[in-house]
């Protein structure tokens, strides 16, 4: 057997330790001050235990770091364990010269032990086991041979939830959802271990604090206040997540001063891991365009970071609506030719005609072929009767424009009124 006892530097962080240490072992519990794990079934698949210990160790981001110890049982490791945080050195023979007090059952009768000239585990085995027995109790011996490795040793041990929810008590009160930042990073760096546990991605997540008040200035206050943050995309980046968050927090009021802070999965996704290409130019480094557009949707307003989205329609100022960029998906085109122009007025500008020339900066000359559209009648106002032209002006450059053809000339009628022309579009 090989046993690792941990010791998180942070204690707030020991939970989120335990869940790492369940992507390296399934036997993880919590014992008294420390971590056990029991690593010997999968050693081999971390390439040995030097290699299983660096990765559990040292690539510990984003949690802060452990102290660590390791032996042939648990109780061993642990022992080590409190004697490197006393800053003593491991005895030469174990667990023989191991001192009592590094054995948890053994620690309330230290006192009366050393009276005895009994002060390690080796003297302690020397002893009567009956008298021991009477005197201490059976559970002193069972520990002691649970050491040894002569009894098994049995935990309950650590399962990883089916959902993120986790509270924290602030140090101190907060009065702005700002300050609440600090204590919802130590939340989200916890979140992170445990969608990497789970391989799964966030999508969205909900913050509650806790009042400490329940009326003020008379006003009777809710127990808790809530704030949902939802993504675009199922993700596991911290970075991004605590952004996210603190634009969020940035603009929530609190009624009253908060004493706890919640964090909780809403919705999460299966994670099939980051995208990464081979070649260097393809692995941008800084913010990608989904981020960016959910952070403007919370700093300016989700009405105020618009993206275009395709409609089917052959006019072209219907072909497309401006939708908030977080509930629209991704920017959509739909072209319905070459020539479209890339900028469209947001009104049809009506053009002077001179000798049936339409005129914008002076006369234009038509330079590309007719493209004709008839649509918008089940619309049950005036159908749209439109032919499109590419179009030059001396001044103004290339232009898009179009005649409105009268319904009476679109019918074969006699008496039809004259063309009307309109810049509906520019190009670069």
């Amino acid at each position: 057997m090989y046993w690792i006892a941990l010791r998180p530097s942070h204690e707030e962080e020991r939970t989120a330790w335990g869940w790492r240490a369940l992507q390296f072992t399934p036997r993880v519990a919590q014992v008294d001050e420390a971590l056990l794990l029991e690593v010997s079934g999968s050693e081999r698949l971390w390439g040995g235990r030097k290699r299983l210990l660096r990765s559990l160790v040292q690539g510990c981001e984003p949690l802060s770091g452990a102290q660590w110890a390791h032996g042939a049982t648990s109780l061993v490791a642990l022992a080590l364990l409190r004697l490197k945080l006393r800053g003593e050195a491991p005895p030469a023979h174990l667990p023989r010269d191991l001192p009592l007090d590094a054995l948890t059952a053994a620690r309330e009768h230290v006192p009366t032990l050393e009276r005895t000239g009994t002060r390690t585990w080796g003297d302690l085995r020397t002893l009567p086991r009956a008298g021991v027995a009477r005197r201490f109790g059976a559970a002193l011996l069972d520990a002691l041979d649970a050491g040894y490795g002569d009894r098994p040793e049995r935990y309950d041990w650590l399962q990883l939830p089916e959902e993120f929810d986790m509270k924290f008590e602030l140090a101190a009160l907060a009065t702005t959802a700002p300050e609440l930042m600090w204590s919802a990073q130590r939340l989200l760096t916890q979140l992170q271990v445990w969608l990497q546990a789970r391989h799964r991605g966030v999508l969205a997540l909900e913050l509650e604090w806790t009042l400490d008040l329940r009326r003020l200035n008379g006003v009777r206050l809710p127990s808790h206040e809530q704030l949902t943050v939802r993504t675009a995309q199922p993700t596991q980046d911290i970075s991004h997540l605590r952004r996210l968050v603190s634009e969020h927090l940035s603009r929530a009021t609190l009624s009253a001063p908060v004493n706890h802070l919640r964090l909780r999965s809403i919705e999460t996704m299966p994670w099939g891991g980051a995208d990464k290409s081979l070649l260097p130019e393809d692995n941008v480094k800084g913010e990608r365009l989904h981020q960016l557009v959910e952070r403007l949707s919370v700093r300016l307003g989700e009405g105020n970071v618009l993206v275009a989205q395709a409609q089917e329609d052959h006019r072209p100022e219907k072909m497309q609506r401006w939708v908030p960029a977080r509930a629209g998906g991704p920017a959509t085109t739909n072209h319905a030719d070459a020539l479209y122009p890339p900028w469209l007025l947001p009104r049809p500008l009506p053009l002077e005609v001179h000798n049936s020339v339409p005129h914008y900066g002076g006369p234009l000359r038509r330079l590309a072929r007719l493209y004709r559209v008839e649509t918008g009648w089940w619309e049950g106002g005036k159908p749209a009767l439109r032919d499109y032209f590419v179009a030059r002006s001396e001044e103004a450059g290339l232009v898009w424009i179009y005649r409105e053809r009268p319904l009476q000339l679109a019918q074969g009628l006699e008496h039809a009124q004259e063309f009307r022309w309109y810049l509906q579009g520019l190009y670069a």
